[in-house]
């Protein structure tokens, strides 16, 4: 059994940064994908960016290319997002996920995740 813990978020000016960190305590996940999506009161879950099980892949949503960065270390069991040149659409419950794969991308990340954790908040003020 795996518990993701998320941290990092907080509160931002427009144009800055923030970097989220997600730690899984508990088995390996050495050999799966990893990422991130955001789900703001009452709407879906929306992908941010999943990064392949030995880190040579990333994947992104197209409003976030550019401007986020996905990475991970398998040896401290952690992923990371470094979030630049934040908008005020980017406020939102930021999850950190473990799929059940490999390599997952934009179509299959959410799909097939096996765990998530409680989620981080990111507030961008304008």
């Amino acid at each position: 059994q795996v518990e993701l813990i998320e941290s990092g978020g907080g509160t931002v000016q427009a144009g800055g940064s923030v970097r989220l960190s997600c730690l899984a305590n508990g088995r390996t996940f050495s050999n799966n994908a990893m990422g991130w999506f955001r789900q703001a009161p009452g709407k879906d879950h929306q992908f941010v960016a999943a990064i392949n099980w030995i880190g040579d892949r990333t994947y992104y949503a197209d409003s976030v290319k550019g401007r986020f960065t996905i990475s991970r270390d398998n040896t401290k069991k952690r992923v990371y997002l470094q979030m630049d040149a934040l908008k005020p659409e980017d406020t939102d419950l930021y999850y950190c996920g473990i799929n059940r794969w490999g390599e997952a991308g934009p179509l299959t990340f959410i799909r097939n995740l096996e765990v998530w954790g409680q989620g981080t908040l990111v507030t961008v003020t304008s």
